[in-house]
């Protein structure tokens, strides 16, 4: 039988690199993401959905009932990052990130608890590295991305008797819009300041999208991960475990 996955943030670099790598795998893939997208592979369904929004979110298990009763692989991938210092932040653009980054994956895990239970399936939330070091300017994409942690180990706990396996990746700095905008957001130097940091990176560059997908399929497949779950997996190229004192 065909393992079906949902994606949300499907639309962006290691959402579409993960939808892509799911469907070379043989799975179904349902793609979600909040801004409308197009050319994913053959056999892929999209919906535009908010998955920060209770009722959307509900609405698009309900939807999913209709088709199947049994869903292998939940993949939380959608967040967004504001880049400002804490001070200058808005408290609508604080709860934004909250809703979106770690809210988001409440939402999808109680609503679709049922088909995932039905298949004793895996969820696989996306954090970051944020979560165990972080930088300047970065406080409500940190916070939300340490909440991920925190509520993966929770999920984890109580979907165990259920056979359903919770785990999360961590990935570092990888080639992705939302980097280079969050990291150059005037779009003036991208080039330099991404050099500069693969060059602070232990394996001396930043990752790629597809490297995320990987450790991602690695989390949600049972036959390579089935007594896994509550864990954390970092993917950075070694960025963490340098000392902050000593030179690059």
């Amino acid at each position: 039988m065909q393992k079906t996955a949902l994606i949300t943030g499907a639309a962006g670099g290691i959402g579409r690199a993960t939808v892509n790598l799911f469907v070379d795998a043989g799975w179904q893939v349902l793609a979600v993401d909040r801004s409308p997208a197009d050319g994913f592979p053959n056999g892929v369904i999209f919906e535009e959905v908010d998955v920060s929004k209770p009722e959307m979110v509900q609405k698009m298990f309900d939807r999913f009932g209709q088709r199947s009763q049994r869903l292998q692989a939940l993949i939380n991938n959608a967040a967004i990052q504001i880049t400002k210092p804490l001070l200058e932040m808005e408290v609508e653009e604080w709860d934004d990130v909250m809703a979106t980054n770690l809210r988001s994956i409440f939402l999808t895990a109680r609503c679709g608890f049922p088909p995932i239970k039905a298949a004793e399936g895996a969820i696989v939330n996306i954090s970051s590295v944020h979560a165990r070091a972080t930088s300047p300017n970065i406080s409500a994409y940190a916070a939300s991305k340490g909440g991920v942690v925190a509520l993966t180990r929770a999920m984890a706990i109580e979907f165990a008797p259920h056979n359903v396996r919770v785990n999360a990746v961590l990935p570092g700095a990888v080639d992705t819009p939302m980097l280079r905008s969050g990291f150059d957001p005037d779009g003036q130097a991208t080039k330099d300041l991404l050099g500069e940091l693969a060059r602070r990176t232990v394996m001396g560059r930043i990752g790629k999208p597809a490297e995320i997908a990987e450790a991602i399929l690695f989390l949600a497949d049972p036959r390579q991960s089935s007594f896994i779950t509550g864990q954390t997996l970092t993917v950075d190229g070694g960025a963490t475990v340098r000392l902050s004192t000593e030179l690059a």
